[in-house]
């Protein structure tokens, strides 16, 4: 059977199993891994709880393992603990994440990780790729091993160290979504002592209460419910993997990561006076304005989180932030981690000694929408007649259509991983959000 090359999608290689990754893709992925790694002396594995989750583990295993390389067997972990894995190795370590993240339960896929523990997109892939399809291998002379290493102890350690110990007078709500968001957040939150009440807490690859899903706000009904009812002070929404954690407030109300970042850009930039603060094009202006009034350099991005990692490691970067949720800090050593960025916010809060939501107040200045999505039949006919219709707008080329005017602003992009379009728009007032949100949506669908 040959690997079938439209699992290498633009962030990680991905497909529904056993269909398009399985055993065989992985044993070659595992091996042209290990061919591409030459200065590392082993690379560190880690997955999710997804049902196929073990038998890849093993077949990248056996592939990395024929081309005489070490496998590190982490187990069941969070996203951001192999990451930490990697950039703590001190044998040059590279790493590979089995999980799919937010996808459904029949999917999987494989995050490839330098030795700088950042996420390889398809363009740093392209040679694993090509030796992977052609997968002609000969065996090394020595084979490697599998050996096992608990990293939770380490991990600990290290996100302990940045949380303030009064947190524990905050009532909590963990929804994990039966990810593995737990493996890392239950152990840490009674170590601080929080009241932490937890949602399907048990990874089950099934995912059978909800999908560990941010980007359909419905799979935070139960989240939000449980925090009013529980008068508790915030709740966390892992993804599947736990490198995102949407929080929610008091009220019940989604603080989305726009607001996540413009809370936490004033603490980072006081210690890091004139840092670099990298976001997302579809977030709200409030975000560069606060950085600004911070004494930060706000830097717009593109999407895609695998871009915000390099940023924030070469160009030494405060604060980075993407509006799927991933938020990467300095302290935290640049990775995107959902339970790090949420400590980091109930720090402020028992520090300013404020409600959630009166510290998200000031932001709400702007009327955006949520990110819509929609199924278009000929894309880049639909980007190009919207960036026809408003050609006397401020246009930026990072991703799609971007385009601003003074009392408003709207970001149009194909997805990375679907076959729809994304469109934000945020305005001065209600009435021009709504106005705005209808004419587009026409010209898309009359595309």
């Amino acid at each position: 059977m040959s690997l079938n090359p439209k699992i290498f999608k633009t962030y990680d290689v991905r497909g529904q199993y056993p269909e398009e990754i399985n055993e065989e893709a992985a044993e070659k992925i595992g091996a042209a891994f290990a061919l591409w790694a030459k200065e590392s002396k082993e690379i560190i594995i880690g997955r999710d709880a997804r049902l196929s989750s073990p038998a890849l583990f093993m077949a990248l295993a056996k592939g990395i393992n024929s081309q005489g390389k070490d496998v590190i067997d982490i187990g069941i972990c969070a996203n951001p603990m192999l990451i930490f894995a990697v950039k703590t190795s001190k044998n040059n370590s590279c790493g590979i994440m089995v999980s799919a993240s937010h996808s459904p339960g029949q999917h999987n896929a494989f995050k490839l990780n330098n030795s700088n523990g950042i996420q390889m997109n398809n363009e740093k892939y392209a040679e694993i790729k090509e030796m992977a399809i052609k997968g002609a291998f000969e065996n090394s002379q020595s084979s490697g091993r599998i050996i096992q290493k608990n990293i939770l102890k380490e991990y600990e350690s290290h996100v302990l160290k940045y949380a303030d110990l009064s947190i524990n007078k905050l009532k909590i709500v963990v929804d994990c979504g039966n990810g593995v968001g737990a493996v890392s957040a239950r152990p840490i939150f009674d170590k601080l002592g929080v009241n932490a009440i937890f949602l399907y807490e048990n990874p089950d690859g099934r995912f059978p209460n909800h999908p560990a899903d941010p980007h359909n706000v419905k799979n935070m009904s139960a989240l939000r419910e449980k925090v009013v009812f529980e008068k508790a002070d915030l709740g966390i929404f892992f993804d599947g993997d736990a490198d995102r954690g949407i929080i929610i407030d008091e009220r019940g109300e989604i603080v989305f990561p726009d607001f996540m970042v413009a809370l936490l850009a004033p603490e980072a930039l006081k210690k890091y006076p004139g840092g670099k603060v990298y976001y997302d094009l579809r977030f709200s202006k409030v975000v560069k304005e606060i950085i600004e009034e911070s004494g930060g350099i706000p830097i717009m991005m593109r999407v895609g989180n695998p871009f915000y990692k390099e940023k924030m490691m070469l160009d030494n970067g405060a604060l980075a932030g993407e509006f799927s949720g991933h938020i990467f800090t300095k302290e935290g050593l640049g990775i995107d981690d959902g339970l790090f960025a949420a400590i980091q916010i109930m720090n402020i809060m028992v520090q300013k000694n404020k409600k959630l939501s009166e510290l998200i107040a000031p932001f709400r200045k702007y009327f955006a929408t949520e990110e819509i999505n929609m199924e278009v039949g000929d894309v880049e006919n639909a980007l190009k007649n919207v960036a026809e219709k408003y050609r006397d707008g401020r246009s930026l080329n990072l991703d799609g259509v971007y385009i601003e005017y003074p009392d408003w602003w709207f970001s149009l992009r194909r997805s990375n991983t679907e076959p729809v379009v994304r469109l934000r728009i945020e305005a001065n007032s209600k009435d021009l959000t709504e106005e705005k949100k209808k004419e587009i949506i026409k010209l898309i669908k009359n595309n």
